[in-house]
């Protein structure tokens, strides 16, 4: 990303391509920024600062048209291509993610898992049938198979050996870390992903408030 555009701004975009792809499906063909704003509780002067930094998309007092905001939204988050995903760690997490159709219609294809478990080796997983592959032949598949996103989903004690590993190999471009740990990576990107600390927000926000009406 520019290193002009605040890190936060890449998420918001992801936001307000899921809230435009429900708009298209409801039927809509504009939208408001003001709309946007309401849907995704944003103001809407960050929405369109947000989008600013790449371009005008909407005519003042007619809003944004829907296909063509998508199709820029896709445009600047690379999804308008596909991205090969392979996942460490067949277990409850990668299981899930291999079989979650979100991924591939937003053009994340996960084509393998990788894990240590040799009663999974030779397997596969959904209806793509996803092979499940020996951890230790990693590096030749990713080649092999072009995969450029690694995805972590292994206990908190292997979650920097295996980042390590995946740093090592050459056509990973990024990494995803559901492990509930911090892992340090160079050379690749990186988004950690911590169910549990978004739980923990809720439940401050829910507790905060009980506190507050007493």
């Amino acid at each position: 990303m520019n290193s002009k555009i605040p890190a936060p701004v890449a998420k918001r975009l992801a936001l307000y391509h899921r809230c435009v792809i429900t708009l298209l499906e409801s039927g809509k063909e504009l939208v408001s920024s003001n709309e946007l704003g309401e849907r995704l509780s944003l103001k809407s002067s960050q929405i369109r600062k947000d989008l600013s930094y790449f371009g005008g998309f909407g005519k003042r007092g007619s809003g944004y048209n829907l296909n063509y905001l998508k199709e820029s939204l896709e445009n600047i988050l690379g999804i308008n291509r596909p991205w090969n995903v392979g996942i460490v760690g067949a277990g409850n997490i990668g299981m899930a993610l291999a079989n979650y159709e979100g991924l591939l219609r937003d053009n994340y294809r996960v084509i393998a898992l990788f894990d240590r478990n040799l009663s999974k080796w030779g397997t596969s997983v959904g209806s793509r049938r996803i092979p499940i592959i020996p951890i230790k032949e990693m590096c030749s598949k990713i080649e092999e198979l072009s995969i450029e996103i690694g995805v972590i989903a292994v206990p908190a004690e292997y979650a920097q050996s295996i980042a390590n590993r995946l740093m090592e190999c050459k056509k990973i471009k990024g990494i995803i870390n559901f492990a509930p740990v911090k892992i340090y990576v160079k050379n690749v990107d990186l988004e950690d992903v911590d169910i549990s600390i978004s739980f923990k927000a809720l439940t401050f926000k829910i507790w905060s408030e009980s506190l507050g009406k007493e």
